[in-house]
């Protein structure tokens, strides 16, 4: 499996993998969440389209007046109320038993929503020591909000978070992102994943997306190559590679 990939200096270098990728691979069937390709290159390379292309939420980090100034104006102003109130956010690395995982698990289920299982978190909290970080929001002591994000070299994973109905009347979200922007930022980040944009479903948290400054980074589908499927891939009308 290659998810978001493959990484490349340059199209022509993508283009280069689409056509010899063969040659270092042993056969089996290879799923590819693709980016920055055509649908026309990968039918004619022989993948089999399997899911429509997504839209990522990909904001860009840098200085703290740069970020600041590419918010909207609403978001800016939800941020600025969040940091006149008496708020204490806290950061520290994610543990097994962190109520966050809980909470995102009940949420999931309540809206019908699947991602990957709070568990994931866990494992990769394990494996990846200091990674995945927990900024979290008190008000008079009790906890109201909290978002998890993840590192990975020059970028990062805006992985869940979630907000009871005190959290949101305080916009305590807001800050926590901001926060978790900056500290991203001062720390050698270069890029946040905010994930899926789903306009249709959770028009509210898209909003919330863009409001940052993020830019919609459209995706390439997630293709299949499998020998036998290949010749009928290339001879697959384009408007159902699309």
């Amino acid at each position: 499996m290659v998810s978001r990939g493959p990484v490349a200096a340059s199209d022509a270098d993508r283009q280069t993998w689409l056509e010899r990728w063969q040659n270092w691979h042993d056969g089996r069937p290879l799923l590819l969440n693709a980016e920055g390709m055509e649908a026309s290159d990968l039918r004619r390379a022989g993948f089999w389209p399997l899911m429509t292309p997504a839209t990522l939420a990909m904001l860009p980090l840098g200085s703290e007046p740069e970020m600041r100034a590419g918010l909207k104006q609403k978001w800016r102003n939800r941020l600025n109320r969040a940091e006149s109130e008496k708020i204490k956010v806290t950061r520290h690395v994610l543990s097994r038993d962190h109520w966050l995982l809980k909470a995102e698990l009940d949420q999931a289920r309540a809206k019908g929503y699947r991602g990957l299982p709070p568990a994931f978190s866990a494992a990769f909290s394990a494996a990846n020591p200091g990674q995945a970080l927990v900024f979290e929001a008190r008000y008079r002591n009790t906890p109201v909000a909290a978002a998890l994000i993840l590192r990975h070299g020059l970028m990062a994973t805006w992985q869940m978070g979630h907000s009871n109905d005190t959290g949101r009347k305080l916009n305590a979200m807001n800050l926590l992102l901001w926060r978790a922007m900056v500290y991203l930022s001062q720390n050698g980040h270069q890029e946040l994943d905010l994930g899926i944009l789903n306009r249709d479903d959770a028009r509210g948290l898209t909003h919330f997306k863009l409001g940052t400054g993020a830019e919609a980074r459209a995706q390439s589908g997630t293709w299949l190559h499998q020998g036998a499927l290949a010749p009928l891939a290339r001879r697959l009308p384009l408007g159902l590679a699309a």
